[in-house]
């Protein structure tokens, strides 16, 4: 029979105590920030003269089983004071939309400069210039593309690519918590989690994942303090339906025809009853009376010819969020007005140059090209699923719910240029 152990004494007790807790949090972390890839610092982008005024820092983040998902990100510190100000994550919609986007046209610190080259169309290379209207004067934000296949991000096996509303929440969860485990210096920064369009459906889910991670004591814990939304999808069916009262409020449609498919279709505009004639047949004038205007921008023209006709209720789909192949473009001239989406097409060239994806660090091999949304995973009205993505969500509105129980802070804006700046050629 083996001799007992000798008891230990209270100082060995005392600091067993106090290293057990810190020795499964060092343990832990290290786990976390295992499978992280070193970051890279940008000082100079392709199209911008000189050296970056501002903080930039890219990089790929593992989630997943054995991290078979690579999330890609732009991370860019507060021009004002990087250590107090918020710490913002900015997704974009789609799903499956890059944030690059958000980068250039919205929030980040540059913008293409249509003074200097008016086109910025494919015939030289686009230029960059500093937009003084950026979020970063005030804030550090992280621009992460998810889900995979995402402008940038990709994973390492084809099974990996598929998705779902609650899976993509729950990896951009553990991209947040890894990024935090090799960013400590922003673990007491205020966090928010920000968004637009399709992500309204998203985002909810990713704020719920945080709350019920720190209650859990998962680490590391996060200061998180509210949401911030932009035009987002909260209800599929319900946000879809209610495009016929709004085009009536904003006189795109009479008063006339709004009352008529109102009774004829008893207020629901969506999965009409195909023996409905009536209904039907004011729909069909509902859609001719907008398929000339611009969804996003109902007073800004269209300047685009796309295959098939705006429809108010088939496609959740904006012209923001339309891949390039799938739209013919006139090339616009200085003697034609001003119009928004001519502009988009800087970003495509850009993002694919080589020197560009060389400067931002961009595994060769990764992505074949990069598109502003990815079709394959982009919601259109009527879908349960696409070749890559579940929308297994129809509705946020349990999780809105849910939250107002939270100390957590929300702002739901449907009016974009109240919070964005562009310019507009006369």
């Amino acid at each position: 029979m083996a001799p007992p152990k000798p008891a230990p004494d209270q100082q060995t007790k005392k600091l067993q105590v106090y290293l057990t807790p810190v020795l499964l949090r060092a343990i832990l972390l290290l786990l976390l920030s295992d499978t992280i890839v070193p970051q890279s610092i940008i000082k100079t982008l392709p199209g911008f003269p000189g050296d970056l005024p501002f903080e930039l820092e890219t990089g790929y983040i593992g989630v997943g089983e054995r991290d078979e998902v690579q999330l890609f990100y732009y991370f860019l510190e507060s021009e004002r004071n990087p250590r107090d100000d918020p710490l913002i994550l900015w997704m974009a919609g789609g799903p499956g939309c890059s944030s690059l986007f958000s980068f250039f046209y919205e929030i980040g610190p540059l913008k293409f400069n249509f003074t200097l080259n008016p086109s910025n169309s494919g015939e030289s290379k686009p230029t960059l210039e500093l937009n003084p209207y950026s979020w970063t004067k005030v804030a550090n934000i992280i621009f992460i593309d998810q889900p995979a296949g995402s402008g940038f991000s990709y994973a390492k096996k084809w099974e990996a690519y598929n998705s779902s509303d609650t899976r993509s929440a729950s990896l951009t969860y553990d991209f947040l918590r890894k990024w935090l485990v090799d960013h400590p210096n922003f673990l007491n920064n205020p966090l928010y989690i920000c968004g637009i369009s399709y992500i309204g459906i998203v985002v909810p889910i990713v704020v719920q994942e945080i709350y019920n991670g720190n209650e859990a004591g998962k680490e590391p814990r996060m200061k998180i303090k509210g949401y911030i939304l932009f035009n987002p999808l909260t209800n599929r069916n319900s946000d879809i339906n209610s495009r016929i009262p709004y085009a009536h409020r904003v006189a795109l449609l009479s008063d006339e025809l709004y009352e008529s498919a109102k009774s004829n279709c008893q207020g629901v505009y969506i999965a009409v009853d195909p023996d409905n004639r009536l209904c039907a047949s004011d729909l069909e004038v509902v859609n001719e009376c907008v398929e000339k205007i611009y969804f996003d921008q109902i007073l800004e023209p269209i300047c685009l010819t796309t295959i098939s006709k705006p429809n108010l209720l088939r496609s959740y789909r904006s012209s923001l969020e339309e891949n390039p192949i799938d739209i013919i473009w006139s090339l616009p001239r200085l003697s034609e007005p001003w119009c928004r989406d001519n502009t988009y097409k800087a970003a495509a060239v850009w993002a694919n140059d080589k020197a560009v994806q060389n400067a931002l660090h961009i595994r060769e091999g990764t992505i074949r090209e990069w598109v502003r949304c990815n079709k394959s995973i982009q919601y259109s009205f009527g879908l349960s699923e696409t070749v890559s993505y579940t929308f297994n969500v129809p509705s946020s509105v349990d999780y809105h719910r849910n939250l107002t129980n939270k100390k957590c802070r929300a702002l739901i804006a449907r009016e974009m240029d109240t919070f964005f700046k562009s310019d507009r050629r006369k």
